[in-house]
């Protein structure tokens, strides 16, 4: 039986967000019915709502959720009616190239639910990032629900599925911080914060905070960061060289995704140093002009990590338990629990870096 349940779409672009009655089908064979119970507001459910993602209106918002599965559809065998599970939009399919390749992290094919969730009219809606969790159930693949122990609070849970897990992956995944390296992480908002959290898991000597708030910075310091910068009054590239001999880090990460601070991270490296973005630009952003020349000369790698090149089946199980052990301070990113009725307030919180996550509770 279709599910009327409350829901926050953005219905054009740039509107403010709604809440309004979604309608949820059963779920079909290889899906599951998940009542959710927390969701963080993401900057990601903005670049949605402004646009900056597509145009495929009206967007179900909402992604970075932990729930209970309700029910299940046929075939379905990796989860059951009663798992608390967090959610991903990385569902590897296991026949694609890079499945194939044994790198399911890239999976180019990742499964989404097939049967569609729709207004009271029948307009389809399209979900955050195949997900759509700014509602009391959402319909989703099964191989986006990763189960994990139920003991661990949903509202710290659900930030694994996104950018708790695109920071520390960020780190730890794509710039392979290491045991003494150094790294400069531009950006101190959740995602920035969370690679902070990842350098000082992975063992980092020196941990730069970048930002130009210092709100920002205070928080990246209890997070763990050694050194603070605040780009808006000193030159961030000089700021990082200073700090790391003159050198510059073995692992800038662009939290921002602007050309300006990408090309400031590019610059900050090390010789042969690592520069990581996973701030996320919007389509109209060029790289900045530079010579090619010091693209060969100061060598080393450019990447971008996609959801912190993350196994959700391996990863998440991981930080839940690292969490429980007092070794990942998921506590630290909510700073506020709030109602569906409060998310564009939350976009407004988030704009002004009032906070890392609002994180929305479902009674």
């Amino acid at each position: 039986m279709t599910s009327h349940v409350r829901g926050v779409i953005a219905r054009s672009k740039g509107e403010p967000v709604e809440v309004t009655t979604v309608l949820v089908p059963d779920p079909g064979p290889g899906e599951a019915l998940v009542a959710v119970q927390a969701c963080g507001v993401c900057h990601t459910d903005l670049h949605y709502r402004e646009g900056g993602i597509g145009d495929d209106y009206p967007y179900l918002l909402g992604h970075e959720a932990a729930g209970v599965v309700e029910a299940v559809g046929d075939g379905v065998t990796s989860v059951a009616p009663g798992d608390f599970v967090i959610l991903n939009w990385r569902a590897v399919c296991g026949e694609c190239r890079a499945c194939r390749r044994g790198r399911p992290w890239y999976c180019f094919a990742t499964h989404n639910a097939k049967q569609k969730m729709t207004l009271e009219d029948g307009t389809v809606l399209s979900p955050a990032l195949g997900i759509g969790a700014f509602v009391d159930k959402t319909l989703v693949a099964a191989g986006q629900c990763t189960k994990v122990d139920p003991a661990v609070p949903p509202e710290v849970a659900g930030l694994l599925g996104c950018g708790v897990m695109a920071g520390l992956g960020a780190a730890i995944n794509t710039g392979a911080v290491a045991r003494g390296k150094s790294v400069a992480v531009i950006g101190c908002g959740g995602v920035g914060s969370a690679a902070i959290a990842g350098s000082v898991l992975a063992g980092a000597e020196t941990i730069i905070a970048v930002d130009v708030d210092d709100r920002k910075l205070e928080g990246a310091t209890a997070i763990g960061a050694t050194h603070t910068v605040n780009s808006k009054n000193v030159d961030p590239v000089e700021a990082i060289q200073a700090l790391t001999g003159g050198n510059g880090a073995d692992v800038v990460i662009d939290a921002v995704g602007r050309p300006e601070t990408w090309k400031q991270g590019f610059y900050a490296r090390d010789l042969a140093g690592t520069l990581v973005l996973v701030g996320v630009p919007t389509p109209d952003m060029r790289i900045p002009d530079i010579p090619l020349i010091d693209v060969f000369g100061r060598g080393g790698s450019l990447k971008s990590s996609w959801y912190g090149d993350c196994l959700p089946s391996r990863d998440f199980p991981m930080l839940v338990s690292l969490y429980q052990q007092g070794r990942l301070d998921l506590d630290a990113f909510v700073s506020e629990e709030i109602g569906v009725g409060d998310v564009e307030a939350a976009f407004e919180k988030m704009h002004h870096g009032d906070v890392l996550r609002s994180v929305v509770i479902f009674a």
